[in-house]
């Protein structure tokens, strides 16, 4: 199809048209970039990055995300962007460019962006190799991993470079990411957050998103979704991917091929923690960093806290709640000095029961502690389905 151009179009017409399709993207990520405004441009990457990002001050400061070009060659069904779609479509910037390379660009191509990006992403799109084809036909899974592996290498070399000479040129500083879609096919959690461990293994990856399908073209073959984007679910997506990266979980540890699917009701490291009761409860003096990381409502600053203020006597639950632990979370599952915060049972079905409705009540309301009742059912999103085999690296 012939792309139309529209050189008589004003600036704020193209600025509607591409600023209007970045918003399927959902990278949201600070830069990570130490490169300054030098004085002589426009734009800077210090404390700064797409959609949303935070001053020195703790201000939220909202940043205009833009497409460059809304020009593509592929005709990906989910794609607002797509080649089949009709849609229209030098000056010193020197702000947070993240650049999404197409699979099968030229190395030359993406080799000089990286020294021109602060972050670079190939979406790799759906889980599996076999959804991939159904949904995006001109894409092949290895023009997607040869690209990533390029700028892996390329991250890796620079930073010998940089050891060596300190003023070379950046490649890609703050990383590279990929992105998935979730919810246009019947893949489980299990095989998304499987590729997303491959990929972090594998291709050291900064990020990876996850991005709820939204049916933005009509295509009699992509899913009928009536009650809209599964939005919940890309949310527990991301609290897993959380876990991977900064918690030392492993995927096999939060899903199964015979539990495939993550509890909508409770987040993951909750949902993993009343399936492991045997571990339970932890003696808040005595227990190691790692484990203090997998209590629900202990983050990586509160176990730190907890490792650094207990060498100076035991710690009380008053202590706990000073240091940022979410004592209505972590309450059934931890000890100090070797009682519990209330007489609780550790039971499945009664935590369950508990931390779901503490989700649905408001704040400052007393926690039923106390609460029994019919068992608590773990839901799931898809049928099991095939799984996904491991990742053909290049």
């Amino acid at each position: 199809m012939e792309v139309k151009i529209a050189p008589q179009m004003s600036l704020m017409d193209k600025l509607k048209i591409l600023a209007d399709a970045a918003k399927y993207d959902v990278s949201c990520s600070s830069s990570g970039s130490s490169r300054k405004n030098d004085g002589t441009g426009i734009g800077n990457t210090v404390s700064a990055g797409l959609c949303h990002s935070f001053g020195a001050d703790g201000r939220c400061i909202s940043l205009l995300k833009i497409l460059f070009t809304n020009e593509c060659i592929y005709d990906c069904r989910y794609c607002i962007n797509r080649r089949s779609n009709d849609v229209p479509t030098l000056h010193r910037f020197q702000g947070y460019i993240h650049v999404k390379a197409i699979p099968g660009a030229d190395p030359l191509l993406i080799q000089r962006a990286g020294y021109l990006a602060d972050r670079m992403s190939v979406n790799l799109e759906m889980a599996t190799a076999e959804g991939l084809h159904e949904m995006a036909p001109n894409k092949h899974r290895k023009t997607i991993l040869k690209p990533m592996r390029q700028i892996q290498n390329g991250i890796a070399e620079n930073k010998n470079e940089l050891t060596l000479y300190k003023h070379a040129p950046r490649f890609c500083e703050a990383g590279q990411s990929t992105q998935m879609v979730v919810g246009a096919l019947p893949e489980s959690d299990y095989q998304v957050m499987s590729v997303a461990e491959s990929l972090y293994e594998k291709f050291s990856l900064k990020r990876v998103y996850y991005s709820a399908f939204v049916n933005v073209n009509e295509d009699k073959q992509l899913p009928a979704i009536t009650a809209g984007p599964p939005l919940l679910r890309e949310h527990r997506l991301y609290q897993a991917d959380w876990l991977l990266r900064f918690y030392g979980f492993k995927v096999d540890e939060l899903l199964t091929k015979e539990r495939p699917n993550f509890n909508m009701a409770i987040d993951p490291k909750a949902d993993w923690a009343v399936r492991h009761l045997e571990v339970f409860p932890v003696e808040i003096n005595r227990a190691d960093y790692r484990l203090l990381l997998r209590v629900p409502g202990i983050g990586v600053k509160s176990a730190r806290r907890i490792i650094t203020a207990r060498r100076f006597g035991s710690l009380t639950f008053d202590d706990l709640k000073k240091m940022g632990v979410v004592l209505k979370r972590a309450l059934y599952f931890i000890t100090c000095s070797g009682r519990m915060m209330y007489p609780t049972k550790l039971d499945e079905t009664y935590i369950v029961q508990n931390l779901t409705y503490q989700n649905q009540m408001g704040k400052g309301e007393k926690l039923p502690f106390l609460l029994d009742g019919t068992p608590y059912r773990q839901t799931s999103l898809f049928d099991e389905g095939q799984m996904l085999g491991g990742l053909n690296v290049v």
